[in-house]
């Protein structure tokens, strides 16, 4: 899942505009431009990595993280384990509803992990209007190993 990181990692410091419009690439390769795009984000780079991860409420991938997680929990997609382009789940107040979506880097230390995320920025964590490569906490997250296929027309389709 090299190409999902290699994607991800080229759309760092990507920022919608204007500011505060949730405006973006994504959300109109989506169909939902103006909305939060965290998921929406996500759902674009998996595409354009050659994975794309089928209809999860939208035939091109997920816009919100509730819908997603539950299709997510019901594939028995859930892992202990996330590997480099996994999709990670935040739930920031430890509440139990998950309010953001990035997708799994490197494990940093026993404690912390790096993740690409879209929407984000250091002073509104699910809403703030760049994609970036944060540090966060292995507590309150759900990590998503999906089940998808390569696509890449010049290779054989494989499952991942």
């Amino acid at each position: 899942m090299k190409e999902i990181i290699k994607v991800a990692e080229g759309e760092i410091g990507y920022k919608e505009y204007p500011p505060n419009s949730n405006k973006t690439k994504y959300g109109e390769w989506f169909g939902l431009d103006g909305l939060p795009w965290c998921g929406i984000f996500v759902s674009w780079v998996y595409d354009q990595s050659g994975y794309p991860l089928g209809n999860i409420g939208y035939t091109k991938g997920f816009a919100g993280v509730y819908t997603a997680l539950q299709y997510f929990k019901k594939k028995k997609w859930i892992t202990d384990d996330p590997v480099p382009g996994d999709i990670v789940f935040f739930d920031w107040q430890g509440d139990g509803k998950f309010d953001h979506v990035g997708i799994y880097q490197e494990q940093r230390d026993d404690y912390t992990f790096y993740s690409i995320e879209g929407n984000t920025s250091m002073n509104n964590q699910s809403n703030g209007g760049e994609v970036m490569l944060r540090i966060r906490k292995y507590k309150n997250t759900i990590f998503v190993h999906p089940e998808i296929v390569f696509t890449d027309p010049r290779l054989n389709t494989v499952k991942v």
